[in-house]
């Protein structure tokens, strides 16, 4: 991508950030997340790598399928949808995780999906979205829109390894 639009998604980033009211992204509870893809065949197995590129990690219902999931792997509330998405803190395209669980809804059973023509997260029951690409998961319409509850934030930290754990903040 070139630097211009690397700044205008940037200064949009920041635009979102700096708006008037502030957005709830602690509505879904807070349960512990530890995914390893730290190891550059995890990554390239399970990770995700262009822009809107995304997974969803439930341990739950087994998601991935045939991913190694172990005593050490936590997915969350609502199961983690990990997707390749603008970073406003670096200017740059990182993957970003969230939990799946809708806030509007808050409860485990009720994901989140991703609408590809958009790139934006949905709510199959409230029909609620969320800015997932360049918008740290903050809502766009719906209920979640009218009472300001974005997606809870995880942290894809980067490995030595060439991939990435994915952790509660």
């Amino acid at each position: 991508m070139n630097k211009r639009l690397h700044i205008v998604l940037a200064l949009m980033s920041v635009l979102l950030l700096m708006g008037c009211d502030k957005v709830n992204n602690k509505e879904v509870p807070s349960y512990m997340v530890n995914i390893d893809l730290g190891t550059y065949a995890l990554w390239n197995t399970y990770g995700v790598a262009g822009v809107g590129d995304y997974r969803i990690f439930d341990r739950g219902k087994q998601l991935p399928a045939n991913f190694p999931f172990n005593i050490n792997t936590y997915t969350g509330y609502g199961g983690v949808l990990l997707i390749m998405a603008f970073d406003g803190i670096t200017a740059s395209y990182a993957p970003q995780a969230y939990d799946a669980a809708c806030p509007v809804e808050n409860s485990p059973n009720v994901s989140i999906g991703i609408d590809s023509d958009k790139l934006e997260a949905v709510c199959p029951q409230c029909h609620s979205r969320y800015n997932v690409l360049t918008g740290m998961g903050g809502p766009i319409s719906g209920v979640a829109y009218t009472n300001k509850y974005g997606l809870r934030t995880y942290r894809a930290r980067p490995t030595d390894n060439g991939g990435y754990i994915i952790t509660s903040k």
